[in-house]
């Protein structure tokens, strides 16, 4: 299988290939359009600021190449968030892969932002989900998030429910970070490599 996993300087990665690598998997960190064209899988991590994740996603081109990948794909925390149509943060547009606008936590004396630690998850549903439970918690690290709607398949709550992961078509995406989150994340990069 032929994993390939993109490079936009965009943070996070070495714990990904490392978390891949854990399952056996080998993959190759790539900006060609053609090594991703011919990936089995494809995951978009990320850490780090909205704007300057999309400039360097328009200065690679990648900004039209991602879009057109048609194998499952794989965001992760940024990575997932960049798939909606905008953000609030810099007020910045994104892939628009699936209909959510990011919206930032509003802090309350109880909830603090950026939102940090371990949630559970509930309301599971598809493939990437198979085999967990709402009593499973993974490791978020966010100050932006992607409300519920039709395309979550995940939802955690901080105070109020927002999307822990996502889906359209061959496009998944998980706002917490698998590679931190146990044997619960190692079980949904496993679920993500089965599609």
């Amino acid at each position: 299988m032929e994993i390939a996993v993109v490079d936009y300087k965009g943070g996070n990665v070495q714990s990904v290939l490392f978390a891949l690598e854990r399952l056996g998997a080998q993959a190759t960190l790539t900006a060609d359009p053609e090594t991703l064209r011919c990936a089995d899988k494809v995951l978009f991590p990320g850490e780090g600021e909205a704007s300057s994740a999309m400039q360097a996603l328009r200065e690679s081109g990648l900004d039209l190449i991602l879009p057109a990948l048609t194998q499952p794909f794989l965001g992760i925390c940024l990575g997932m968030q960049l798939l909606g149509t905008h953000s609030e943060e810099n007020d910045t547009p994104l892939l628009g892969l699936l209909p959510f606008k990011v919206q930032r936590f509003a802090p309350d004396a109880a909830h603090k932002v950026p939102h940090m630690g371990w949630n559970n998850l509930q309301a599971l549903k598809g493939p990437l989900m198979a085999g967990l439970t709402e009593a499973d918690h993974v490791y978020f690290v966010h100050s932006y998030y992607a409300p519920v709607g039709s395309y979550t398949i995940a939802q955690a709550a901080h105070p109020g429910p927002f999307s822990a992961a996502v889906q359209h078509k061959n496009f998944f995406g998980v706002q917490f970070h698998t590679e931190k989150s146990g044997p619960v994340g190692t079980r949904i990069l496993a679920n993500f490599l089965a599609l």
